[in-house]
């Protein structure tokens, strides 16, 4: 990686309060997306479509389109798990690798004592 941007990134990720901030940004960001993604592509295997879904869940269509068209969208645990009961699914945790988790809970723990 080179180039300004990446040279400030690398000195602001010693920091511990940014280093928190960023990887637990980035963790939401990434969850987030994948779930998302994911649910849209049982949404599409499941022949349905986005009002059929916002029908099931008893929300507005705006809803589920926002969900799967907006560039960020911050939903709800709750909305999520409703979703994924409506395609047959359920959100459920999954233990980080430890490459994940170095990259991503040592940084957040660190800032916590620091």
């Amino acid at each position: 990686m080179t180039g300004e941007f990446w040279k400030d990134l690398e000195s602001d990720v010693t920091d511990p309060a940014f280093a928190r901030e960023f990887a637990a940004e980035s963790v939401r960001i990434a969850t987030i997306d994948a779930l998302v993604n994911q649910l849209d592509e049982a949404r599409e295997v499941a022949g349905l479509s986005k009002a059929a879904l916002a029908r099931a869940i008893g929300a507005d269509p705006a809803v589920i389109r926002r969900l799967f068209s907006a560039p960020h969208v911050n939903p709800t645990i709750g909305t999520l798990a409703e979703v994924a009961a409506a395609l047959g699914y359920k959100v459920q945790l999954e233990l980080m690798s430890e490459a994940e988790r170095a990259r991503v809970t040592e940084p957040m723990r660190r800032a916590s004592v620091a």
